[in-house]
């Protein structure tokens, strides 16, 4: 028993230290999309295609001689998932650019929740009484967000942030619905639809600045690839309450990078709605784990 209390220990220590790292990776994201200058259509244009590269190389890598299969694999559950992630990553990025990074970041937080009110309506899955409490509150504190952008202009980037938040939680439905099929090929091919798109919305790839191409390599070559594959990998050793709890982090340290490198400071609805809605999840967690401890 000892031995296998170790183990466990273990593993759970890996899944903690991968998740960790996810999180202080994927945290300046926010940060270096507001860095980059050039229009937001080259933004999306160089960020989706080097993240998709570097999914690609990591698929070949894994699957080999299987990496073709890979694709066709998916069908059309796959197919609409990378319908969602496309759109998903255009509304973030244009969202970035049209708000503050704050309020981006906390409506974002959402998104689990926004997942369970959707696996409710098409999955049939039931809801436990604290998440429902869990959705009124926070859908509460994005009102109280949305209230404060009305008067500062930044309505539209809220309202893109929202529509990101329901595109990532409609894809975990999707993944939900195509358990036996490996999803990171979809999510690649999300990435990839992005292209064609910014492409013909105006994207200009040649114009980006030598600044600019850091901050993109950083961003499509590093943050992204590597903090996803992460948190991918660490529900294999954590509880997904826990993950989910760890994640939240981001909405923290986001914010806190944009404010000491661009001095832009949340209005004081954003500050009120994010304790509102981080502390809405941080204890909704913190119950799910108890619950998830409980029936085992």
């Amino acid at each position: 028993m000892t031995t296998i209390a170790a183990m466990n220990r273990m593993t759970h220590t890996k899944g903690l230290i991968m998740t960790f790292a996810a999180v202080l990776i994927l945290s300046p994201d926010a940060l270096l999309v507001r860095l980059i200058k050039c229009d937001v259509w080259t933004l999306l244009f160089w960020r989706c295609l080097l993240t998709g590269g570097m999914q690609a190389v990591f698929l070949a890598a894994s699957y080999r001689t299987q990496f073709v299969q890979s694709f066709r694999n998916i069908g059309r559950t796959g197919l609409l998932s990378a319908a969602i992630v496309g759109t998903g990553s255009l509304m973030f990025v244009n969202s970035l650019k049209h708000t503050a990074a704050a309020n981006t970041l906390v409506i974002l937080a959402a998104t689990p929740l926004i997942s369970s009110l959707l696996s409710w309506l098409f999955l049939r899955e039931k809801i436990a009484r604290r998440t429902w409490v869990a959705i009124f509150v926070c859908f509460g504190g994005i009102v109280l967000i949305f209230s404060g952008s009305l008067e500062s202009g930044l309505l539209l980037g809220d309202l893109l942030a929202l529509g990101a938040t329901f595109m990532w939680g409609s894809n975990l439905v999707v993944i939900r619905s195509g358990k036996t099929v490996n999803m990171i090929p979809a999510n690649l091919l999300g990435n990839l639809l992005v292209v064609p798109v910014a492409l013909l919305a105006g994207a200009q790839p040649g114009s980006v600045s030598p600044d600019d191409i850091t901050f993109l390599l950083l961003v499509g070559g590093v943050v992204l690839p590597i903090s996803f594959t992460l948190i991918t990998l660490s529900p294999r050793y954590l509880p997904a309450p826990e993950v989910s709890l760890i994640l939240l982090v981001e909405t923290i340290l986001g914010p806190i990078w944009v404010w000491m490198a661009l001095k832009e400071t949340p209005n004081a609805s954003t500050l009120v709605a994010g304790l509102l809605i981080i502390g809405t999840l941080i204890v909704h967690t913190l119950m799910s784990v108890r619950a998830q401890k409980l029936r085992t």
